[in-house]
């Protein structure tokens, strides 16, 4: 149960940060909306995973760095600010190192 949660604050966190951008600094109102509603959704499933029980580096790092490799993928997908090599290789970096953390904590 404590995945889906870290899930949920994931989607919710991509979604508020591709609505930020939508939102053309707050002038239009549904992304607008869907910003505050989508990072209060992500801190309270977030809150919810911790209070499960995963540990707070593990948590944060997993979020974060999904978070940042999903808002990369859908800028370059869906709203055309593409993807360098070097920025393909930082996400694999960063996928790596969520790996390292997860490892790391079944020890």
């Amino acid at each position: 149960m404590v995945w889906w949660f870290l899930v949920g604050a994931i989607v919710s966190e991509v979604t508020a940060t591709v609505s930020l951008k939508l939102s053309d600094g707050f002038s239009r109102l549904l992304p607008s909306v869907l910003v505050v509603v989508g990072y209060g959704a992500a801190f309270v499933l977030l809150a919810l995973v911790l209070k499960r029980g995963m540990p707070l580096g593990l948590a944060y790092g997993i979020w974060a760095a999904a978070g940042v490799a999903l808002v990369a993928l859908v800028g370059a997908i869906f709203l055309g600010e593409g993807l360098s090599g070097i920025q393909i290789v930082g996400l694999v970096l960063v996928a790596g190192g969520v790996l390292a953390l997860e490892l790391g904590a079944q020890h």
